[in-house]
C-alpha cells in the first residue's frame, strides 16, 4: 500500500483510538432501583454512591434545595449558605456529582446525560424524603447548565429552578479557533491535563475563599482535555435549551463574571420565551462575580433567593432584578 493511500488511514486509527473518554455507568445499570438518600449518600438509580452533604432546619423542612455545583468544585459550594438556609425552615441537599469531590472517577467526565439523570433523581428522592415540602434545584454554574437542559430535555418534578451564573459558553459565542483547537486536542490528546494557570480571571471577588480553594484537594486542579470538551458540549445544550426553557426560575448573575462572558449570558437571556415576573426573575449583581454565593456580598444574594421562595411575585429586596439586565453586565 501506497503511503498517500495508508496515511489517511492511519490518521483515522489515531483519530478513533484517542477519542474523548467518558465514564461507565453504575454497577445497578441493568437492574435499576429508586434514588435514595443517606446521611452521607445520594445513591443513585444505577447504584452509585455520590458523597452528599446536608443542612437540616431543627423543625420539618418547608422547602428542600437540591443543589448541583459547578464544573472541577464539589458539594461544598454550599457550605456557606447552608446554615443559613436552615435558619430558614429550608433544607439544603448538596451531592459530589460524578466526576468531582470525592466521587469515584474523580476529574473523568461523565457525560451529560448522566449529570441530568442524577439530577433527576435527587429530586425525586428528596420529594419522597420530603413529602409535603416544596423541592426546588439549585445549580450554580455547570450545575446550572445541567438542570437548565434537564428541565428542557424531560421536566424536573421540582416548583422552581434557582440558576446562579449558569454555564452557557457554547461554542456559538466562542471564536472559531477555540472551538476547532478544542476538538483537535479531545480527539489526539484526550488525557492531557490542563491547569489553567496564567489566565487571569477573577471568579470572586472573596481572595480568603480562593485561597482556600487552591489549597483544596478535592477542588481539581489539573483537567483532563475530554473534560473540558465535555463540560463545552454541555454548555452547548444549555444555551439551545434556553429558547424553550419554561420553568418556574431565579437567575442570579454577577455583573463582572468573566468565567462566564458577557455576551453568552446575554445570548441566553435574549432566547428565553416570554414569561411573567412570577414565572421568571433576573437578577444581576452590580459588584457580583461568577461565585456570586461565595462573594463578599453573599449574604445579600442569599437574602433574595429566601425571599423569592416566599413569595416569586415579590420584587428582591437587593433590586437587583430592577431595570433591564442586558445592560447592567460590565461592558468589556
Amino acid at each position: 500500500m501506497r503511503f498517500r493511500t495508508a496515511l489517511p488511514l492511519l490518521l483515522a486509527a489515531l483519530l478513533l483510538a484517542c477519542t474523548p473518554r467518558t465514564q461507565g455507568p453504575g454497577p445497578l445499570a441493568e437492574t435499576p432501583m429508586p434514588p435514595s438518600l443517606t446521611e452521607s449518600h445520594f445513591i443513585t438509580p444505577d447504584g452509585t454512591r455520590l458523597p452528599l452533604r446536608q443542612w437540616l432546619p431543627d423543625t420539618t423542612p418547608h422547602s428542600v434545595i437540591v443543589t448541583l455545583h459547578g464544573f472541577n468544585d464539589y458539594s461544598n459550594a454550599f457550605a456557606a449558605i447552608g446554615p443559613r438556609l436552615a435558619e430558614n425552615g429550608i433544607a439544603t441537599l448538596a451531592y459530589d456529582q460524578r466526576g468531582f469531590g470525592a466521587s469515584d472517577q474523580a476529574g473523568s467526565w461523565p457525560g451529560g446525560d448522566r449529570l441530568r439523570a442524577d439530577a433527576r433523581a435527587a429530586i425525586e428522592a428528596a420529594r419522597e424524603a420530603y413529602p409535603g415540602a416544596r423541592v426546588y434545584g439549585m445549580g450554580e454554574s455547570m450545575g446550572g447548565a445541567v438542570l437548565m437542559s434537564a428541565w428542557v430535555e424531560a421536566g424536573l418534578d421540582a416548583d422552581g429552578l434557582i440558576l446562579i451564573a449558569p454555564a452557557v459558553w457554547g461554542r456559538a459565542t466562542m471564536p472559531f479557533y477555540q472551538s476547532m483547537s478544542l476538538w483537535l486536542f479531545a480527539h489526539t490528546l484526550p488525557w492531557l491535563p490542563l491547569s489553567g494557570q496564567g489566565i487571569k480571571r477573577s471568579p470572586s471577588d472573596n481572595v480568603e475563599m480562593l485561597r482556600a480553594l487552591g489549597r483544596d484537594p478535592l477542588v481539581i486542579k489539573n483537567t483532563r482535555v475530554d473534560a473540558i470538551w465535555g463540560i463545552v458540549n454541555l454548555m452547548d445544550e444549555a444555551l439551545d435549551a434556553a429558547a424553550t426553557f419554561d420553568a418556574p426560575a431565579l437567575l442570579l448573575y454577577g455583573a463582572n463574571d468573566d468565567i462566564v462572558p458577557p455576551e453568552a449570558s446575554r445570548r441566553m437571556l435574549a432566547s428565553l420565551p416570554d414569561a411573567s415576573d412570577s414565572m421568571r426573575r433576573i437578577a444581576v449583581y452590580e459588584d457580583g462575580y461568577h461565585m456570586l454565593l461565595r462573594d463578599l456580598q453573599g449574604d445579600v444574594v442569599v437574602g433574595d433567593i429566601l425571599a423569592w421562595i416566599e413569595d416569586p411575585a415579590r420584587t428582591l429586596p437587593s433590586g437587583a432584578d430592577q431595570g433591564d439586565p442586558h445592560e447592567r453586565f460590565a461592558k468589556p
